[in-house]
């Protein structure tokens, strides 16, 4: 309900009235205003919301396309320097000169794969990994091959071999505490250098300080030679077995004992 108050004078009174009204007159118009507001705010925001993503949407796209600038144009990330690890100081000269990092090209641009092909080139290195360091930095990790044999070939020269068979530089000397053989076979193959890791690497470490002489003349032709006895070993086969064998027999007064065979070995 809603009143209204007033006065009058009557007869020369003074006399004062309430006009009552209905409830909700007042408040049915407000509420109409209201919702009529509330729709056209509603609306509009309709009508806002495709510009609303189209200008969201404009806004990622230039963003993607800034750092997509930034990283693969801009000078900002560019290859600056290179650090090599896994090897000795002495050879990062080397690795680095093979490398030839394109420096001052974008980090994201650098072909990794070419320059590990560069850098593996060098037949000393086993295993090399190149990858970026952020901002602005290559990275190559080399494994340098580890010598585990020595072969001395006819003519004299002596190559280091490593734990896969791999002849991979020639020096002037067997490195020290890596163990040389002889070869008549120029280059030797693969299997033969394998046969002859497998001797040394079989024997015990008292036979291997007896050893003083290994020769190699093929993949199945490995002898050498325990203090006065010479021993035929054979190919690179049943190394355990063998070296059991020879174990026992090298109790006998015998000048050649052969294991090439271990099951039927031979003594002279």
């Amino acid at each position: 309900m809603s009143a209204r108050r007033g006065s009058s004078t009557v007869g020369g009174r003074r006399a004062q009235w309430v006009t009552r009204g209905r409830a909700g007159g007042g408040g049915r118009s407000t509420g109409v205003a209201s919702s009529r507001a509330r729709f056209a705010a509603r609306a509009a925001g309709v009508r806002r919301r495709p510009w609303l993503l189209a200008g969201w949407s404009l806004g990622i796209v230039g963003l993607l396309a800034g750092l997509a600038w930034l990283v693969w144009f801009s000078p900002v990330l560019a290859a600056r320097t290179v650090r090599v690890q896994g090897v000795p100081a002495a050879a990062v000269a080397d690795i680095t000169a093979r490398a030839q990092v394109p420096l001052g090209q974008p980090l994201a641009r650098v072909d990794t794969r070419a320059i590990a092909r560069r850098v593996i080139a060098s037949a000393t290195l086993a295993e090399v990994t190149v990858s970026r360091s952020w901002p602005s930095t290559v990275v190559i990790t080399a494994s340098p091959r580890v010598p585990v044999l020595a072969v001395k070939n006819p003519q004299g020269q002596v190559q280091v071999v490593d734990a896969d068979g791999i002849a991979y530089a020639t020096v002037p000397a067997a490195p020290r505490g890596v163990p040389q053989i002889r070869t008549d076979v120029t280059p030797p193959s693969r299997e033969a250098l394998r046969a002859g890791i497998s001797v040394l690497q079989a024997l015990t470490p008292a036979q291997r300080r007896q050893v003083t002489d290994v020769r190699v003349t093929g993949a199945s032709s490995v002898s050498l030679t325990l203090g006065r006895r010479t021993v035929v070993w054979g190919g690179a086969s049943d190394p355990e077995l063998k070296v059991k064998v020879l174990s026992v027999l090298l109790r006998q007064n015998a000048s050649l004992i052969d294991v090439s065979t271990p099951g039927t070995p031979v003594i002279r």
